[in-house]
C-alpha cells in the first residue's frame, strides 16, 4: 500500500530507530501512539541536521496537524527505517510525509504519515515567512 505523496516531494532525511520492547502494546506489536513519536523524531533530527536551533526565545517550527495511516504491524525486535519528504511550501507553512519500513524489509511499507508545518516565532506565538534557507530545502 502507498500513501498519496505528491509528486513534487523531496526526499529531504533519512534515519532508523530501534524498535524498543516497551514500545509494543498488549497485542504485541507497536503501539499505535509510537508511530507519531517516530515521525516526530525524524522531523527534529532533520531541522537539528539543518543547523536550526529549537530556542523557544526564536523562530522554529510547530506542527498544527498529523496523521497516520497504518498498513502492517511492526514488531520488536527489529529497526524501522523512516523516510522524511517535503512539499507544498507556501508563505510559512510547508508538508512534511514519513514512511516507515523494516530495515530488513526494505520497500515493504508499514505505516505513512504527515503533518502540516509551519515556521514560527515562538515568543509572539505567530507565523513568520519560511526562511530563504529552509524554503530552499524543502521546494
Amino acid at each position: 500500500m502507498k500513501i498519496a505523496i505528491p509528486e513534487k516531494k523531496k526526499l529531504v532525511y533519512e534515519m532508523s530507530i530501534p524498535i524498543r520492547w516497551g514500545d509494543m502494546d498488549a497485542m504485541n506489536h507497536l503501539n499505535n501512539t509510537t508511530y507519531f513519536r517516530y515521525m516526530e523524531t525524524c522531523r527534529i533530527d532533520w531541522i537539528r541536521s539543518t543547523g536550526a536551533s529549537m530556542d523557544p526565545q526564536g523562530e522554529g517550527v510547530v506542527i498544527i496537524n498529523a496523521f497516520c495511516n497504518f498498513y502492517r504491524q511492526l514488531e520488536y525486535p527489529g529497526d524501522v527505517l523512516l523516510k522524511m519528504y517535503a512539499s507544498d511550501p507556501g508563505s510559512s507553512s510547508f508538508e512534511t510525509w514519513v514512511t516507515m519500513e523494516r530495515a530488513d524489509s526494505p520497500g515493504l511499507l508499514n505505516a505513512a504519515g504527515g503533518a502540516t508545518t509551519v515556521w514560527v516565532d515562538y515568543k509572539a506565538q505567530k507565523s513568520r515567512p519560511l526562511p530563504d534557507w529552509l524554503r530552499a530545502l524543502v521546494t
